[in-house]
């Protein structure tokens, strides 16, 4: 299945049908987890964690065997790094037909950093389940995805720009780049939030961050890791779309005062090889 497919096909699975992960999908997984890079070339370390073995349950999940979990050291851009390679292993278990969800706030956060063996200086931000999804999702899985809207997305108008803040770009007027961005207006986000947004000028496309309260922990901004999530997305769909694409963090002053804040910039050009 193509990259822009499992995008689409994907949802958050909080409802598990109990099977136990099978051997050969674990080892798929883990193998494939210790690949996925990030353009800030920040190391992560990945484990798959047991969760009877370990104790380890979410009040918000039900019928998980297992968990993925990452731990990396507290520096500049470490919350983007985790988001774009954790989206990485999320969309490749989601090939593989394993169900994910991004937990953050709901689990006893203690108890999985001692599982994972988190050392001073180092943050997990999230964790997923790993499972094969229920025939049914339960009812709290339900109204769960009724609160936060979970299958809407912002329009495309309002995330996406054409040269600057105040011309939106259409999805007619996007061009080649129209399912690359629609790829990333699919991206998952805490509570739904889509805080991304992307000036496309040129060959570039500049990314910023609607700005918005971090994480009740103080210990890093929940929405960088879904910045991190969109560049990921980005990136795997231009790539699929015969783009070639160079990463860099260059801020080119396109922001208004206030509202956003620049995150990172792709420059993007057809490939002709």
């Amino acid at each position: 299945m193509k990259t822009t497919e499992l995008i689409s096909s994907r949802r958050s699975v909080r409802t598990f049908s109990g099977e136990p992960l099978r051997e050969e999908d674990a080892k798929r997984i883990t193998d494939f987890a210790g690949t996925a890079e990030n353009p800030y070339r920040l190391p992560i370390t990945w484990l798959l964690l047991d969760a009877k073995e370990k104790g380890l349950s979410s009040p918000v999940i039900s019928g998980e065997s297992a968990y993925i979990a990452g731990r990396m050291k507290r520096e500049e851009h470490a919350e983007e790094a985790f988001g774009y390679s954790f989206e990485k292993i999320v969309l490749f278990a989601q090939s593989l037909g394993v169900g994910t969800t991004w937990i953050a706030g709901t689990m006893d956060r203690s108890a999985f950093e001692k599982a994972a063996g988190l050392s001073e200086g180092e943050v997990m931000p999230c964790v997923s389940p790993l499972g094969y999804p229920a025939k049914k999702m339960s009812l709290r899985e339900t109204l769960m995805r009724k609160g936060v809207r979970a299958d809407s997305r912002l329009d495309f108008t309002e995330l996406f720009f054409n040269g600057s803040f105040d011309r939106p770009l259409t999805p007619g007027k996007a061009g080649g780049l129209q399912p690359v961005l629609e790829a990333v207006r699919l991206a998952p986000s805490a509570v739904n939030k889509q805080p991304w947004r992307i000036v496309v000028l040129g060959n570039r496309a500049h990314f910023y961050k609607k700005t918005g309260k971090a994480d009740a922990s103080g210990e890093w901004d929940i929405q960088r890791i879904d910045m991190g999530i969109a560049l990921c997305h980005f990136e795997l769909a231009a790539l699929e779309s015969g783009y070639s694409v160079d990463f860099s963090v260059d801020d080119p002053g396109l922001a208004p005062d206030g509202g956003v804040r620049y995150i990172a910039t792709f420059a993007f050009n057809k490939d002709r090889s």
